[in-house]
């Protein structure tokens, strides 16, 4: 199968592909080495362009992708592990236009690492966030329909560690604009590996958000810190979430711990219909359950596909759900 065809193949297999949603063969290559090169390159990105990032190269500052590309036309961003992008403080790439596919490189520093506004079909593929002071990456204000895969996010929370999430989709409620709801819906975040050292939550889902998946992630709770509440590897608040197949060890131990998958009801109307299946729990802690429900019903499900252990108050706060 050509380089093309496979492209095509997973973004189809991710919804991702509206007509034909790589670039085409004749697109626009832009090789960057520097910084300033790299600021010249995202600020004249149209639709097909591909940025290379040169290897074992690290661009230092802030940067800002704004253009979009378009469904048969994304811009994307790419190099090896080695090229990196650092920065000493803010975000340290910030994204703001759609239907991007971002591949293969490293942000460190920042007070953020990657920061998505309002970011439509955009594809995360492959990119590792480590080294940061709040969240590793956060898709918020409307961002919808984006998937984040086969990443890596350790370290994160450097400045303060209740904000260092892993992936991190929506805002709380008291961030909404004008108090209406921020419908970061449809985002998946699919075979990740979060931490050790993300010191909140690996995945953090807000109220107001609805209709995602995280599925096949791994997750390790060494390092997390428990403050701000984050003493779990995945906080669910908003509607209709799949959490599937994903594999998590060690959660954060204290006495108020509640479990390592949560589900809270942070505004009425969320927190509801969303489904626990075939993840595997090893909590690693006296305090707490394998799963924990703050309101049990709502239509919530924790299937006894599920797999607990090391949890010393059990699987969950609920009862199980058969066939499911």
């Amino acid at each position: 199968m050509r380089v093309r065809d496979r492209a095509l193949a997973v973004l189809a297999g991710m919804g991702l592909l509206m007509s034909s949603a790589v670039t085409t063969a004749s697109a626009a290559t832009v090789n960057v080495g520097t910084t300033a090169q790299l600021n010249s390159a995202l600020a004249s990105a149209t639709p097909g362009t591909i940025i290379q990032l040169a290897a074992n190269t690290t661009f230092t500052g802030n940067f800002k992708a704004a253009k979009s590309g378009t469904a048969s036309g994304r811009i994307t961003l790419q190099g090896p592990r080695s090229a990196v992008l650092k920065a000493s403080g803010g975000r340290t790439l910030e994204l703001t236009g759609g239907y991007w596919t971002l591949n293969g490189f490293t942000i460190t520093g920042g007070q953020k690492g990657l920061m998505a506004t309002g970011v439509k079909n955009t594809l995360v593929d492959g990119i590792k966030v480590t080294g940061v002071g709040h969240e590793g990456i956060h898709f918020q204000y409307t961002s919808s329909d984006n998937v984040v895969q086969n990443s890596e996010v350790t370290d994160t929370g450097n400045e303060y560690a209740g904000y260092g999430e892993g992936i991190y989709f929506g805002s709380a409620n008291s961030n909404w604009p004008g108090g209406t709801p921020d419908h970061s819906d449809r985002n998946k975040a699919l075979n990740n590996k979060i931490g050790p050292n993300v010191r909140a939550e690996s995945i953090d889902i807000k109220e107001g958000t609805t209709g995602g998946e995280l599925r096949g992630n791994t997750f390790d709770g060494t390092g997390q810190a428990g403050e701000h509440f984050a003493d779990s590897w995945v906080d669910i608040k908003g509607n209709g979430y799949l959490i599937a197949d994903n594999k998590a060890s060690k959660v954060f131990v204290h006495d108020a711990t509640y479990g390592g998958f949560e589900l809270h009801v942070q505004l009425d109307g969320w927190g509801r219909n969303n489904t626990f299946s075939g993840n595997t729990a090893d909590v690693q802690s006296s305090y707490a359950y394998g799963f924990y429900l703050a309101k049990p019903r709502l239509g919530n499900k924790v299937c006894a596909s599920n797999t607990v252990t090391n949890a010393g108050k059990g699987f969950a706060n609920v009862a199980k759900t058969a066939g499911c």
